[in-house]
């Protein structure tokens, strides 16, 4: 098991940049922007997972000229370590979807949980239930502060060792295996559904016990608490700064980075990004391979010289 080290705080072409068709770009444009909020994983990552040396150079451009930097991502904050290095004075990210922000200036297997933004257990049984009678053959796993739980059945998406293999209703049970710490998301995946239609067969089927979102290629979804999203806790995290959502420029390329680019005054969807996305965001850039982030930050900055 993993150590329980911490106490959380509980409450719910490379150089050109298109503007979206869907509308033109916001007056939100000539604000000063305070704040740069951006996803991690087919965003500001490479696909081998790395960050260019351009995009590090951007993030630290954007951070002397006084803009705080935040990563937003689905990630669970013992996979942060990608970026660690490059979260300059403030050392924070919001992981899990929005279920948490994180100070990364403890290093590897260091992070601070800030803020927890949990799924209730009622909620998460709930969810399982509902989701196992409109979807047979999902299958759980359980995504903790600290801890990580899968059912046999789940499929080994990425490099976990899971704490436990049980069944989630057993795992989410009261006094079960969940019990010791927060839950912070469900991971639910099917084997032959369609992704796009496998998120919208969830959502219609969960309803407001929870918040469902995806940002995988697969038919893997991310169930999160009720209102618990990457908006919605990027929104506090900027109230606390008094911070306004017109002085925060986004960016993101799946499904779950859709609320966030939509409160943004500004936001971009990357070359890549799913059409949900491009739908959503105000403005386009270029590929995350093709450092979409910083052709938009070196933009940007330049424009406030």
């Amino acid at each position: 098991m993993r150590s329980r080290a911490r106490a959380c705080t509980h409450m719910r072409d490379n150089d050109r940049v298109t503007s979206a068709t869907r509308q033109p770009e916001p007056p939100a444009a000539a604000t000063r922007p305070r704040l740069i909020a951006t996803d991690l994983d087919g965003t500001l990552l490479r696909d081998d997972k790395s960050v260019s040396p351009r995009t590090v150079a951007a993030l630290a451009a954007a951070e002397k000229a006084g803009i705080e930097v935040f990563f937003v991502t689905g990630r669970p904050a013992r996979w942060m370590d990608v970026v660690s290095a490059h979260v300059h004075g403030h050392g924070l990210a919001i992981c899990g979807n929005g279920a948490a922000v994180v100070d990364l200036h403890g290093g590897p297997g260091s992070h601070r949980f800030v803020k927890v933004r949990e799924l209730p257990q009622e909620n998460a049984l709930d969810a399982v239930r509902l989701l196992r009678e409109a979807a047979p053959g999902t299958v759980f796993a359980v995504e903790q502060t600290y801890g990580f739980h899968q059912e046999p059945a789940y499929p080994k998406l990425h490099m976990e060792v899971p704490d436990d293999l049980l069944p989630a209703e057993e795992i989410l049970a009261p006094g079960g295996r969940a019990a010791t710490e927060p839950v912070l998301k469900i991971l639910a995946f099917h084997p032959e559904l369609d992704p796009d239609g496998f998120l919208t067969l969830a959502r219609l089927a969960i309803g407001d016990r929870a918040n469902v979102t995806r940002s995988s290629p697969s038919a893997l979804l991310e169930i999160s608490g009720p209102d618990v999203s990457k908006a919605s806790t990027l929104a506090l995290c900027c109230a606390e700064r008094g911070i306004s959502h017109e002085e925060v420029v986004a960016f993101g390329d799946m499904p779950n980075d859709v609320e966030m680019l939509t409160w943004a005054g500004r936001s971009y969807a990357m070359g890549n990004a799913h059409p949900d996305v491009i739908a959503a965001a105000s403005g386009r850039t270029v590929a995350n391979n093709d450092d979409g982030v910083a052709v938009v930050i070196e933009r940007m900055l330049a424009d406030l010289t």
